[in-house]
């Protein structure tokens, strides 16, 4: 059984588009990125710690598997999470516009004697944006929750003018990195007469 530790509705579709509707767990893990820590190691312990978390939940469940993931947007050095507010976000917006940027995702999957993980990195260059352009898209509410304060799958699709790398990744899951773990597990869906792996 497939469990997610993510409250993420974006995660569950996409697991879905790889045909896998998993049991969803609530998963409290703080987000504190400790001093010194880099980025992209911030981002993967995140994400280990959110898996960790929900395996403890369900240890009891015989051939539980949780899948936990965390995804950041980074610029040189700084992390930009999910905005406090519309202030924070009309900030972060700003930062980022006419900037390039990685997005980071990390992907754990564990059961009770074994874990795996891949991490993502793709690299979003946002065009100009002006100052009623970020009104607007403060107005759509769409950056709540958002790591950059933006969701690429939604209004500031527009936004981005390059993207090198995984599309779903900076969504919050990377497909083929998923895929490829949950393979590792024997744990994707199979049709009559094929194989798992």
């Amino acid at each position: 059984m497939l469990y997610l530790a993510s409250k993420s509705p974006r995660r569950l579709e996409l697991l879905r588009q790889l045909g896998i509707d998993p049991e969803l767990l609530d998963v409290d893990v703080p987000e504190l990125r400790q001093p010194g820590e880099p980025a992209a190691d911030y981002v993967n312990r995140v994400a280990r710690e959110k898996a960790g978390a929900g395996l403890l939940a369900v240890m009891s469940t015989p051939g539980a598997l949780v899948l936990g993931a965390d995804t950041e947007v980074i610029m040189g050095d700084v992390v930009y999470g999910k905005p406090a507010d519309a202030a924070d976000a009309a900030r972060m917006l700003r930062e980022l516009s006419g900037r390039t940027h990685r997005v980071v995702t990390a992907v754990w999957l564990m059961s009770a004697d074994r874990e795996e993980h891949a991490i993502q990195q793709s690299e979003v260059c946002v065009a100009i944006l002006s100052e009623a352009d970020i009104a607007a898209y403060l107005d759509s509410s769409e950056w709540q929750g958002k790591a950059g304060a933006y969701a690429i799958q939604g209004r500031a699709g527009a936004f981005v003018a390059h993207l090198d790398g995984s599309h779903s990744s900076v969504m919050g899951l990377p497909l083929h990195e998923t895929w490829e773990l949950l393979r590792k597990f024997d744990a994707l869906p199979t049709g009559k007469g094929t194989s798992s792996v």
